[in-house]
């Protein structure tokens, strides 16, 4: 949210923090939420038009810098009080630096009956024409009360968005059957781009040109945006339990420290200024002096099991930032203290800061 100032989108204002609790200061948007308006029934096609456009002014942009919102549902856009609306929530949103070698995002999140197919399929998916899909089903409804996927079994109403089945109310515009058919096509490849919907004839009608606020007020340079690459408010969050976040928003300190937070059920979670490799690396290295077997689950995922079978814990490493990964350890008491505390964790940490939550 720091990255973008647009007028269709929720400002971010400010973030703080303290050892238990973040604090974000937003623009207010006393409107409430759109699907507070389409409750009361359907909208008007040119009231839907107007939300439409706004909508897809806000989203182009955040493409244009990077940024996927990947849960965009009415009940994450709001109306202000000019009849505008304002894209929120960015919690699930991903960004550039998130997407791996095959060119595509692999998180599967999103609300069910408004995810693009290929998301749930799992083969990995395009940010934008996710996006895109999404934006299609906030139309459909604006347009006609109701979902175009919907079932009570979740399986069957996956089925129908895979196989693309809905139907059209018979008030819908025979230009508005053809954007919809286009947005919600299930082939990503032949789905309608931003840029296309920008030119389609139904979208078009009384369409202005919208200029973003950069020009007026500081944004986040380009440089800053590769630091919050991989960290968005879902991995604070997570991440945040007992913890003084203040930390992970200064530089200085990422390059020094290493981040420990509090207890995660059977074990702990620990942030360190290292690469994934090295991590697992350094576990394999440490353990040979130990009477501990080493058992690889993934390339970054292994299990320590004691030679006398009395303890196992598993420890996975994944990224949060470029520089920073989480190494996440549960498992059994004896081998646990033995081995993680004693021989792991001061490999990790070495002659670096410490902050424990």
């Amino acid at each position: 949210m720091r990255m973008l100032r647009h007028p269709y989108i929720v400002k971010l204002h400010e973030v703080m923090a303290t050892k238990t609790k973040i604090y974000f200061v937003m623009e207010y948007v006393k409107g409430g939420e759109l699907f507070q308006q389409v409750s009361k029934g359907r909208l008007p096609e040119s009231v839907s038009r107007k939300y439409f456009q706004q909508l897809m002014s806000a989203i182009g942009y955040c493409h244009s810098r990077g940024v996927y919102h990947r849960d965009l549902k009415l009940e994450n856009v709001l109306i202000d009080e000019n009849g505008d609306l304002k894209v929120s929530d960015f919690g699930l949103s991903a960004v550039t630096g998130q997407i791996r070698a095959d060119g595509l995002l692999h998180t599967l999140c999103g609300t069910p009956s408004y995810v693009a197919p290929e998301v749930f399929m799992r083969g990995g998916y395009d940010g934008a024409t996710a996006d895109v899909w999404s934006c299609g089903v906030i139309l459909f409804v604006m347009n006609a009360a109701y979902l175009p996927f919907y079932d009570s079994n979740l399986m069957m109403m996956y089925k129908k968005i895979y196989d693309g089945e809905f139907r059209f109310p018979k008030w819908t515009s025979p230009d508005l059957r053809l954007l919809l058919s286009r947005l919600l096509d299930t082939n990503p490849a032949t789905r309608i781009t931003v840029d296309e919907i920008q030119s389609n004839s139904w979208f078009h009608k009384g369409h202005s040109m919208i200029i973003p606020l950069d020009d007026e007020l500081t944004v986040v340079k380009r440089e800053e945006q590769d630091k919050l690459m991989a960290l968005n408010a879902f991995d604070i969050i997570s991440f945040g339990s007992g913890l003084n976040l203040s930390a992970l928003f200064d530089d200085s300190v990422l390059t020094e420290c290493v981040l420990i937070s509090s207890s995660i059920g059977e074990g702990e979670r620990v942030v360190v200024a290292e690469s994934p490799e090295n991590v697992i690396g350094k576990v394999v290295e440490v353990v040979k002096e130990v009477n501990v077997r080493v058992k690889k689950r993934n390339e970054f995922v292994v299990d320590l099991v004691a030679r006398n079978g009395e303890g196992v814990i598993r420890i996975e490493v994944f990224r949060l930032t470029e520089r920073l990964v989480v190494v996440e350890v549960k498992g059994g008491k004896g081998i646990y203290e033995e081995v993680w505390n004693r021989k792991i964790i001061p490999e990790l940490i070495e002659q670096r800061n410490v902050v424990r939550g």
